[in-house]
């Protein structure tokens, strides 16, 4: 173990209160729909995928519906 892995963990707790990061494949196509409609709404492609994420929770499971913009 290196002497500086602890402090490593420890960083990592406080950034995960905040936000979580994820690396995610999509096939082609729907990488491209999803860069045209970030380019479109003149947002990130992140936002965009964030924002569909948001919609599917709040379809499929209402309670954990957190509302829109509810964390930014």
């Amino acid at each position: 173990m290196k002497a500086g892995s602890g402090n490593a963990r420890k960083k990592s707790k406080v950034q995960s209160t905040a936000a979580v990061r994820a690396s995610i494949s999509f096939p082609a196509d729907i990488y491209e729909t999803l860069d045209i409609i970030a380019k479109q709404k003149k947002v990130s492609l992140a936002w965009v995928v964030r924002e569909a994420a948001e919609q599917y929770i709040g379809e499929k499971w209402p309670l954990f519906n957190r509302g829109a913009g509810a964390q930014q």
